[in-house]
Order: structure tokens, then sequence, then C-alpha cells
């Protein structure tokens, strides 16, 4: 009677293995290696965090179809890239740089599959393409290997990587929210995707980077037939040149880095670049030789400006310039403290982002330009422009539009309280976050017509507010 009892329950016990290993495959942890690999709580880890938020992003863009599917499946598959470099990196020998970066090649690829759908011909979907294509940016904490390399620690990498992702993915909430829930509901999974989820789940199991194997093979790079001197380092969302005349310090490691993988110009074709007329080597008023073929590079670029050269630069420690870009949509300061000012100038359809804090920030004569900064310690001044769009993320104590026809401004919960002037300026809107945590934003349009009668003695002015019928 013992013995049918004890060979029951080894068969009972057999067939609980057997589904567990079953239902473990069937998450798709084996799917990369083409072999069992030892369950791992970091690789279930990973696949929850896919299943609970990546699901509400592809249905929605089910929904919508498209460009928009088309752009979300490109994410879908860089996430799994991801994965399977966790699962490898396990398996692998921590790399030198060189190895590193064929070890990384796979999820450049797919992030430049993204990147290369906001070329070209603007889309419908722009802001959606835009969103998408910089958010995965975030996937490229795997590449932290030291703190040696100028890159940031991963938690705070996915946490700065989305802010500018961040920007076009408002302005979908913005457009959409009185259109189709269905854009709506996709621009507020698709942050949650990183924000919380990415950033929680690296701070969970990947602090400090990749866990990389003890034993096994190192990566190393393809062999070539014939080797050539590599090209110079690109500018690419992981790397930032030590002549860039940006804020960004030089982060010659992860430069280095993608020296090897950037081989063909079809490589780099969708990675953010720094032209040569941005360097400060290459300026003609530096220099004071400017050569024939120069010339003529510049005068045929789409986006050279006739005011003047492009200019990204830190003019006497105090004060940052920024003028004449034209088309440049990743352009960065990150490198700047409380003392200084920033002055943007004569550009047209461009981003910057300010990751910092700064004395204040001007706005002169621009067009189609978004502008993103954390705080400022006196204000933020906006004059002279058309069509321009600013997000404070921190604090801003004023805010003046003066000469301005089109302005969107976006304020955090922390500038709520800022005293925004306006003069001689029109169809300026301020949009605030909901009341729920995760709510739509608020539009507010400020009065530009106003009701003067004298009354008392004194003129007392009003404005019009217009109600629909």
């Amino acid at each position: 009677m013992e013995e049918k009892l004890i060979a029951r329950l080894e068969s009972a016990v057999a067939r609980l293995e057997a589904l567990s290993t079953s239902a473990f495959r069937d998450r798709g942890v084996s799917d990369f290696s083409g072999a069992d690999v030892t369950i791992d709580p970091s690789i279930v880890a990973f696949d929850d965090l896919l299943g609970q938020f990546f699901g509400r992003v592809l249905a929605a863009a089910e929904k919508i179809g498209g460009q928009v599917l088309e752009v979300t499946k490109i994410v879908q598959e860089a996430f799994s890239v991801q994965k399977e470099l966790l699962i490898k990196a396990k398996q692998t020998q921590k790399p030198d740089l060189v190895g590193l970066a064929e070890f990384l090649k796979p999820l450049n690829e797919v992030i430049m599959k993204a990147n290369a759908m906001t070329e070209g011909r603007r889309s419908d979907f722009f802001n959606h393409l835009k969103s998408a294509a910089d958010g995965l940016t975030a996937l490229a904490w795997i590449a932290y290997i030291g703190k040696d390399l100028g890159m940031s620690m991963p938690i705070a990498h996915v946490e700065e990587s989305w802010q500018m992702a961040e920007f076009y993915n408002n302005k979908i909430l913005v457009e959409y929210k009185s259109k189709d829930p269905n854009h709506v509901e996709w621009a507020k999974a698709m942050k949650e995707l990183y924000l919380p989820g990415l950033r929680d789940y690296v701070k969970s199991h990947y602090p400090l980077g990749p866990t990389w194997g003890v034993s096994g093979k190192a990566p190393v790079s393809a062999p070539s037939k014939a080797p050539a001197p590599p090209p110079p380092p690109p500018a690419s969302l992981f790397s930032a040149e030590s002549s860039q005349p940006s804020s960004s310090k030089p982060k010659e490691g992860m430069a280095a880095v993608f020296q090897d993988i950037n081989s063909s110009k079809l490589v780099t074709a969708g990675l953010r670049k720094v032209t040569a007329d941005m360097k400060t080597k290459n300026r003609a008023d530096r220099t004071g030789v400017v050569s024939a073929s120069e010339k003529e590079s510049r005068t045929s670029s789409p986006s050279f400006s006739k005011t003047g050269p492009p200019k990204l630069e830190l003019q006497m420690g105090r004060k940052w310039v920024v003028e004449n870009q034209i088309g440049r949509k990743n352009l960065v300061i990150d490198d700047c403290d409380a003392k200084q000012s920033v002055y943007i100038f004569g550009c047209k359809d461009s981003v910057l982002q300010i990751q910092g804090k700064v004395n204040n920030i001007t706005v002169d004569k621009c067009t189609k330009m978004g502008v993103l900064f954390v705080d400022v310690v006196a204000a933020c001044e906006i004059v002279n422009c058309n069509g321009v769009e600013v997000q404070c993320q921190g604090s801003s104590p004023t805010i003046s539009v003066d000469n301005t026809s089109g302005c969107q401004l976006y304020l955090s919960k922390d500038s709520l309280g800022a005293s925004i002037t306006t003069a001689k300026s029109s169809e300026i809107n301020v949009l605030v976050p909901g009341a729920e945590p995760n709510g739509d934003w608020v539009e507010h349009a400020l009065p530009q017509q106003f009701i003067n009668v004298f009354k008392d003695g004194r003129f007392e002015t009003t404005p019009i507010s217009h109600t629909g019928g």
C-alpha cells in the first residue's frame, strides 16, 4: 500500500516538473539560444516586464495600424534582442571595447531601423515614430561596463533617454486627446514601458550593468581580409565626440566602442550626428582659412543657414550660444550650471534639450523650435518667434512671451506657480498636468484680446472670453 502511494507521489512530482519546464519554455526563455538555459530570475522578470507593459502598447498599435504598428513591432524586436543579449552576456566573459562593439551590434541595427522610419518625407505619424525611435536609446543601458567610459549609470541612462522621447509623446497626447483614444492609450503605454517598466527592471536586476559570465568565450569583432585604419568615431546614440562643441563631456570610451561597428555610411545613417561645420575646430572664424571644398559643401548643405554658420558652444564659460541650427532634432546641452545662461537664436525645425539647471534661457527669432529644460533660476524668455514649443520639466519662476505667434508651453507640477507674461503675441497655449498621476494634459489658451472700459476715472481691462455655441 505504501509503495503504491510513493509511486503515485513520484508520478505527480514528475508531471509538475514537466509542466513547469514546458511553461518556462513557452515564455520564450530558450528561444534565442537554441538550447535550454538555467532558469534565471532576471530573465523571467524581463518576460514579466514585456507581458505587463508592452502588451498594452502592441494592443493599441494594432488598433491604429499602419506605420504606428510597424514601428511598434520594431520596438518589440529591440526588446527581444536585448533579452537575447542578457542571456548571452551570462555565457560570455566581460568584453573589451572592441568585443563590446561586436556584442551590441544586433541591438544597434534594430535601433537604426526605427530611426530610419523618422527620415525622409515627414509622416502624418511623425510624433509616434520619433517617440518610439528616441525611446529605444534607453536600451543602451546594457552598454554600461564601467564608470570610466563617460556613460551614465544604467538607471539614470534609462530616465535620461526617455526625456527626449517624451517631448514627442506629449504632442501625441495633446493632438489626439479628443480625436482618438487609441493614440492616447499608445502614448501612455509607451511611456509606462520605460517609466516605470524598464527603469524599475534595471533597478532591481542590473543597477551596475549587465552580468557577465566568469568563463566562456569573450566576444571579438569579425576578422577582415584586409585590415584598414579605423574611421573616426561617429557621434551616435551611445557616444559623443571629444571635439563636439556641445556640453557633452568627452566620451571617448563609448565612441571607441562603436568605431568598429560603424564601418560604412549605411550603418550610421540613422544615428545622431554632429556635422563638421558645427565643430569648433572647423569653424572658419577660428581657423582663419576656409578651403574651396568646405565652402562648396557648406553652400550645398540643406541644413546650413544663410544668416551664418551653426553654433552650439559655451562662450567665456558663462553663456551657451545655440545659433542657426536647421533641422537638428537632437541638440543637447548636459554640462551646465546655475550660473550659465542659454541663448537660442535663428534656429528652425530643431529640438534642444537642456539637461540641468541654468540661470536663464532666451529663445529669439526661432521658427518651429522645441526646447526642453529642467530648471531655470531667473526666467525663460521667448521673443520674436513663430510656432515654438517649450517644456519645463522642473521649475521656472518667470516665463515671458513677446512678439510671438504660436507658442505652446508645457508646465510640470513644480512650475505651475510660474508667472507668465505675454505681450504682442497670439495663439499662446499652456498645457498643465491632469489631476490624476497619469491623467491627460489640460490645455489653456491665454487671452490675446481685451476689453478696456473707462470707469471711476481710470480704464479697467478685462480679457475677452469666447464660448462655443
